[in-house]
């Protein structure tokens, strides 16, 4: 069920909000890729423009047409992203 969805999580070294959430969609199965933002601070200026916000973690979750962004910290928001999609958290 989760190879359908697609996960991207925008984050930075030495994040612990970011670590956090990666710890979380591993330990429940869930593939993800990431946007490093460590030496690429410039990429905070696509955050801007999509969310207005530069902060990470972001977390991007969909497939088809729908996408939503969890641009809040911790993962209680991830979760309930998640559960829009039907996943199994």
């Amino acid at each position: 069920m989760n190879k359908k969805v697609n996960v991207l999580v925008w984050s930075k070294q030495g994040c612990s909000y970011c670590e956090e959430v990666k710890q979380y969609l591993e330990e429940n199965h869930f593939d993800y890729q990431t946007i490093d933002l460590t030496e690429n601070d410039h990429l905070r200026d696509i955050l801007d423009a999509k969310y207005g916000i530069r902060h990470v973690p972001v977390v991007e979750v969909g497939f088809g047409n729908r996408y939503d962004a969890v641009t809040e910290v911790g993962i209680g928001p991830l979760e309930d992203t998640l559960k829009h999609y039907r996943l199994s958290v």
